[in-house]
Protein backbone atom coordinates (compact mmCIF):
# COMPACT_ATOMS: atom_id res chain seq x y z
CA UNK A 1 0.00 0.00 0.00
CA UNK A 2 3.17 2.19 0.88
CA UNK A 3 4.58 1.60 -2.10
CA UNK A 4 1.48 2.39 -4.03
CA UNK A 5 1.40 5.80 -2.75
CA UNK A 6 4.94 6.94 -3.51
CA UNK A 7 4.55 5.54 -6.98
CA UNK A 8 1.33 7.78 -7.00
CA UNK A 9 2.85 10.82 -5.74
CA UNK A 10 5.77 10.23 -8.19
CA UNK A 11 3.30 10.41 -11.10
CA UNK A 12 1.76 13.35 -10.04
CA UNK A 13 4.75 15.17 -9.31
CA UNK A 14 6.32 14.17 -13.42
CA UNK A 15 2.70 16.00 -14.39
CA UNK A 16 2.73 18.85 -12.11
CA UNK A 17 6.63 19.01 -13.55
CA UNK A 18 4.98 18.79 -17.29
CA UNK A 19 2.47 21.11 -16.46
CA UNK A 20 4.80 23.61 -15.45
CA UNK A 21 7.52 23.21 -18.45
CA UNK A 22 4.56 23.92 -20.44
CA UNK A 23 3.17 26.88 -19.07
CA UNK A 24 7.05 28.38 -18.99
CA UNK A 25 7.21 27.75 -22.50
CA UNK A 26 6.39 31.19 -23.97
CA UNK A 27 3.83 31.04 -27.14
CA UNK A 28 4.04 33.96 -30.55
CA UNK A 29 0.62 32.90 -32.54
CA UNK A 30 1.46 34.03 -36.37
CA UNK A 31 -0.70 34.03 -38.89
CA UNK A 32 -1.48 35.23 -42.22
CA UNK A 33 -0.31 35.12 -45.75
CA UNK A 34 0.37 32.84 -47.82
CA UNK A 35 3.02 34.27 -49.58
CA UNK A 36 4.60 34.71 -46.20
CA UNK A 37 3.97 31.14 -44.66
CA UNK A 38 7.14 29.53 -46.50
CA UNK A 39 8.92 32.19 -44.92
CA UNK A 40 7.88 32.43 -41.49
CA UNK A 41 8.08 28.66 -40.71
CA UNK A 42 12.14 29.09 -41.73
CA UNK A 43 12.56 31.56 -39.22
CA UNK A 44 10.22 30.30 -36.30
CA UNK A 45 12.29 27.46 -36.96
CA UNK A 46 15.69 29.02 -36.71
CA UNK A 47 14.55 31.21 -33.82
CA UNK A 48 13.23 28.34 -31.69
CA UNK A 49 16.76 26.69 -32.31
CA UNK A 50 18.31 30.52 -30.29
CA UNK A 51 15.01 30.43 -28.17
CA UNK A 52 13.94 26.83 -27.32
CA UNK A 53 11.82 28.27 -24.24
CA UNK A 54 9.91 30.26 -27.53
CA UNK A 55 7.45 28.21 -29.38
CA UNK A 56 5.98 30.21 -32.59
CA UNK A 57 2.71 28.69 -34.01
CA UNK A 58 3.02 29.70 -37.97
CA UNK A 59 -0.34 29.31 -40.13
CA UNK A 60 -1.71 30.74 -42.83
CA UNK A 61 -4.95 30.91 -44.70
CA UNK A 62 -4.30 34.70 -45.78
CA UNK A 63 -3.43 37.80 -45.32
CA UNK A 64 -7.12 38.99 -44.60
CA UNK A 65 -7.65 36.26 -42.25
CA UNK A 66 -4.06 37.16 -40.27
CA UNK A 67 -5.25 40.66 -40.34
CA UNK A 68 -9.05 39.73 -38.78
CA UNK A 69 -7.43 37.46 -36.29
CA UNK A 70 -5.03 40.65 -34.78
CA UNK A 71 -8.34 42.68 -34.96
CA UNK A 72 -9.71 40.54 -32.57
CA UNK A 73 -6.91 40.00 -30.37
CA UNK A 74 -6.14 36.02 -30.92
CA UNK A 75 -2.59 36.37 -32.57
CA UNK A 76 0.55 38.04 -31.47
CA UNK A 77 1.26 38.99 -34.98
CA UNK A 78 -0.30 38.80 -38.46
CA UNK A 79 1.71 38.38 -41.60
CA UNK A 80 0.45 40.45 -44.75
CA UNK A 81 1.45 41.18 -48.19
CA UNK A 82 -0.87 44.21 -48.56
CA UNK A 83 -1.72 47.26 -45.77
CA UNK A 84 -4.53 47.12 -43.67
CA UNK A 85 -7.29 49.09 -44.94
CA UNK A 86 -9.47 51.94 -43.39
CA UNK A 87 -12.74 49.24 -42.45
CA UNK A 88 -10.16 46.64 -40.81
CA UNK A 89 -8.78 50.11 -39.31
CA UNK A 90 -12.13 50.87 -37.72
CA UNK A 91 -12.50 47.44 -36.37
CA UNK A 92 -9.23 47.77 -34.95
CA UNK A 93 -10.35 51.06 -32.96
CA UNK A 94 -13.77 49.44 -32.07
CA UNK A 95 -12.58 46.46 -30.16
CA UNK A 96 -9.45 48.84 -28.60
CA UNK A 97 -6.40 47.86 -30.66
CA UNK A 98 -4.11 49.47 -32.12
CA UNK A 99 -2.42 48.07 -34.84
CA UNK A 100 1.33 48.60 -35.66
CA UNK A 101 3.09 47.78 -39.26
CA UNK A 102 6.59 46.45 -39.83
CA UNK A 103 8.48 46.57 -42.80
CA UNK A 104 10.58 42.72 -43.54
CA UNK A 105 11.46 43.19 -46.89
CA UNK A 106 9.67 43.60 -50.53
CA UNK A 107 7.98 41.43 -53.00
CA UNK A 108 7.56 41.26 -57.05
CA UNK A 109 4.01 40.37 -58.17
CA UNK A 110 4.92 37.82 -60.71
CA UNK A 111 2.90 37.13 -63.54
CA UNK A 112 3.61 34.22 -65.94
CA UNK A 113 2.55 31.41 -68.52
CA UNK A 114 3.18 27.71 -69.64
CA UNK A 115 6.41 27.70 -71.14
CA UNK A 116 5.15 26.92 -74.82
CA UNK A 117 3.62 30.36 -74.62
CA UNK A 118 5.21 32.64 -77.26
CA UNK A 119 4.30 36.14 -75.74
CA UNK A 120 7.35 38.08 -74.27
CA UNK A 121 5.72 40.77 -72.30
CA UNK A 122 2.22 42.35 -71.06
CA UNK A 123 1.04 46.23 -69.96
CA UNK A 124 -1.02 46.87 -67.19
CA UNK A 125 -3.99 47.69 -69.30
CA UNK A 126 -3.13 44.24 -71.55
CA UNK A 127 -3.20 42.25 -67.51
CA UNK A 128 -6.81 44.57 -66.69
CA UNK A 129 -8.49 43.64 -70.03
CA UNK A 130 -7.86 39.94 -69.62
CA UNK A 131 -8.40 39.80 -65.91
CA UNK A 132 -11.18 42.35 -65.06
CA UNK A 133 -15.66 41.87 -66.08
CA UNK A 134 -15.82 43.28 -69.53
CA UNK A 135 -12.71 43.04 -70.94
CA UNK A 136 -11.89 41.82 -74.19
CA UNK A 137 -9.28 40.01 -74.35
CA UNK A 138 -10.47 36.17 -73.97
CA UNK A 139 -7.89 34.16 -76.32
CA UNK A 140 -4.53 34.31 -76.91
CA UNK A 141 -5.05 35.46 -80.42
CA UNK A 142 -6.75 38.54 -79.13
CA UNK A 143 -2.90 39.57 -77.92
CA UNK A 144 -1.47 38.63 -80.97
CA UNK A 145 -0.17 35.19 -80.64
CA UNK A 146 -0.75 31.41 -80.96
CA UNK A 147 0.02 29.46 -78.12
CA UNK A 148 1.09 25.77 -78.80
CA UNK A 149 -1.11 23.38 -76.95
CA UNK A 150 -3.91 25.39 -76.62
CA UNK A 151 -6.63 23.93 -79.01
CA UNK A 152 -9.47 26.60 -78.59
CA UNK A 153 -7.14 29.80 -78.11
CA UNK A 154 -8.93 30.80 -74.83
CA UNK A 155 -7.27 32.00 -71.74
CA UNK A 156 -7.55 30.69 -68.44
CA UNK A 157 -7.43 33.18 -65.92
CA UNK A 158 -6.17 31.43 -62.37
CA UNK A 159 -6.13 33.67 -59.60
CA UNK A 160 -6.36 33.00 -55.67
CA UNK A 161 -8.88 33.34 -53.07
CA UNK A 162 -10.68 36.86 -51.90
CA UNK A 163 -9.07 36.33 -48.63
CA UNK A 164 -5.61 36.31 -50.29
CA UNK A 165 -3.29 39.62 -49.82
CA UNK A 166 -2.06 38.81 -52.71
CA UNK A 167 -5.42 38.32 -54.55
CA UNK A 168 -5.95 42.33 -53.30
CA UNK A 169 -3.01 43.64 -54.64
CA UNK A 170 -3.75 42.30 -57.72
CA UNK A 171 -7.31 43.50 -57.34
CA UNK A 172 -6.03 47.24 -56.30
CA UNK A 173 -3.30 47.28 -58.95
CA UNK A 174 -4.49 45.79 -62.16
CA UNK A 175 -8.39 46.48 -61.75
CA UNK A 176 -9.14 48.92 -59.54
CA UNK A 177 -11.19 49.21 -56.57
CA UNK A 178 -14.49 49.35 -58.60
CA UNK A 179 -13.73 46.46 -61.39
CA UNK A 180 -14.29 43.18 -60.43
CA UNK A 181 -12.68 40.13 -61.61
CA UNK A 182 -14.18 38.37 -64.72
CA UNK A 183 -16.38 35.40 -64.87
CA UNK A 184 -15.06 32.03 -64.80
CA UNK A 185 -11.71 33.26 -63.45
CA UNK A 186 -10.35 30.16 -61.16
CA UNK A 187 -9.59 30.95 -58.00
CA UNK A 188 -7.36 28.62 -56.37
CA UNK A 189 -6.09 28.34 -52.57
CA UNK A 190 -2.31 28.76 -52.80
CA UNK A 191 0.36 30.27 -54.97
CA UNK A 192 1.58 27.20 -55.60
CA UNK A 193 -1.55 25.42 -56.86
CA UNK A 194 -1.36 28.32 -59.30
CA UNK A 195 1.65 28.11 -60.14
CA UNK A 196 0.81 23.79 -61.32
CA UNK A 197 -2.29 24.74 -62.99
CA UNK A 198 -0.01 27.27 -65.29
CA UNK A 199 2.16 25.05 -65.87
CA UNK A 200 0.65 22.06 -66.98
CA UNK A 201 -2.02 24.23 -68.75
CA UNK A 202 -0.53 25.83 -71.82
CA UNK A 203 -4.02 28.00 -71.98
CA UNK A 204 -3.42 29.12 -68.64
CA UNK A 205 -2.06 32.71 -67.12
CA UNK A 206 -1.21 33.40 -63.24
CA UNK A 207 -0.17 35.75 -60.46
CA UNK A 208 2.15 34.96 -57.22
CA UNK A 209 4.80 36.53 -55.41
CA UNK A 210 8.80 36.00 -55.80
CA UNK A 211 9.19 33.16 -53.74
CA UNK A 212 7.14 31.26 -56.07
CA UNK A 213 9.02 31.68 -59.00
CA UNK A 214 9.67 28.41 -60.86
CA UNK A 215 11.70 26.37 -64.00
CA UNK A 216 8.14 24.97 -65.36
CA UNK A 217 6.65 28.77 -65.72
CA UNK A 218 7.62 31.74 -67.80
CA UNK A 219 7.60 35.00 -66.00
CA UNK A 220 7.01 37.70 -68.49
CA UNK A 221 8.40 41.64 -68.11
CA UNK A 222 5.98 44.31 -67.17
CA UNK A 223 5.09 47.63 -68.68
CA UNK A 224 3.14 50.25 -67.36
CA UNK A 225 1.32 50.97 -70.62
CA UNK A 226 1.88 50.85 -74.51
CA UNK A 227 5.45 52.10 -75.05
CA UNK A 228 6.78 51.81 -71.78
CA UNK A 229 9.33 49.83 -70.89
CA UNK A 230 8.91 46.61 -69.46
CA UNK A 231 10.53 45.54 -66.17
CA UNK A 232 11.62 42.21 -65.38
CA UNK A 233 10.95 41.59 -61.98
CA UNK A 234 13.51 40.82 -59.40
CA UNK A 235 15.09 41.27 -56.02
CA UNK A 236 16.68 44.75 -57.51
CA UNK A 237 13.42 45.56 -59.21
CA UNK A 238 11.53 45.29 -56.09
CA UNK A 239 13.56 47.24 -54.15
CA UNK A 240 13.66 50.33 -56.23
CA UNK A 241 9.98 49.87 -57.24
CA UNK A 242 10.77 50.27 -60.96
CA UNK A 243 9.16 47.02 -61.61
CA UNK A 244 5.36 47.96 -61.28
CA UNK A 245 4.07 45.24 -59.62
CA UNK A 246 6.29 45.60 -56.44
CA UNK A 247 4.93 45.34 -53.23
CA UNK A 248 6.14 45.36 -49.64
CA UNK A 249 5.84 42.52 -47.11
CA UNK A 250 4.67 43.18 -43.41
CA UNK A 251 4.03 41.94 -40.09
CA UNK A 252 1.44 43.64 -37.80
CA UNK A 253 1.04 43.73 -33.79
CA UNK A 254 -2.16 44.40 -31.73
CA UNK A 255 0.15 47.55 -30.28
CA UNK A 256 4.04 48.19 -30.11
CA UNK A 257 5.89 44.48 -29.89
CA UNK A 258 7.17 44.11 -26.48
CA UNK A 259 8.76 41.48 -24.69
CA UNK A 260 9.38 38.24 -26.73
CA UNK A 261 8.11 39.19 -29.12
CA UNK A 262 9.70 42.38 -29.59
CA UNK A 263 12.87 40.29 -29.53
CA UNK A 264 11.76 38.08 -31.95
CA UNK A 265 10.84 41.28 -34.78
CA UNK A 266 13.93 42.38 -34.11
CA UNK A 267 15.82 39.31 -34.69
CA UNK A 268 13.54 39.00 -38.38
CA UNK A 269 15.51 42.45 -39.10
CA UNK A 270 19.09 41.29 -38.53
CA UNK A 271 21.39 40.14 -40.99
CA UNK A 272 20.75 36.46 -40.25
CA UNK A 273 16.92 36.62 -40.49
CA UNK A 274 16.97 38.85 -43.39
CA UNK A 275 19.28 36.40 -44.95
CA UNK A 276 16.38 33.76 -44.57
CA UNK A 277 13.96 36.31 -45.91
CA UNK A 278 16.84 36.28 -48.82
CA UNK A 279 17.57 32.86 -49.45
CA UNK A 280 13.47 32.04 -49.31
CA UNK A 281 13.78 34.46 -52.76
CA UNK A 282 12.20 37.59 -51.29
CA UNK A 283 14.11 41.15 -50.98
CA UNK A 284 15.36 42.34 -47.92
CA UNK A 285 13.92 45.48 -46.53
CA UNK A 286 17.69 46.91 -46.06
CA UNK A 287 21.04 46.22 -48.08
CA UNK A 288 22.94 43.43 -47.22
CA UNK A 289 25.16 40.78 -48.43
CA UNK A 290 24.01 36.77 -47.70
CA UNK A 291 26.18 34.11 -48.09
CA UNK A 292 24.21 31.55 -50.65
Amino acid sequence: MQGKRIALILFLCILIGHASSAQARLIIQNKGSDSLVNVAQAWAEAFQRLRPDVAIAVTGGGSSIGIASLLHNTIDIANSSREIQPRELAIAEKNGIQPVKHLLGYDALLIFVHPDNPLTSLTLPQLADMYGEGGKSKRWSDLGVSVPGCSNQRIILASRQSNSGTYFFFREQILGERRDFALGTKDLHSSKDVVELVAKNPCAIGYSGLAYAHPNIKILPIALQEGSPAITPSMSTAIDKSYPLSRPLLMYTPGEAKNFVKEYLQWIKSDQGQCILFNKGYAPYRPLHCPQ
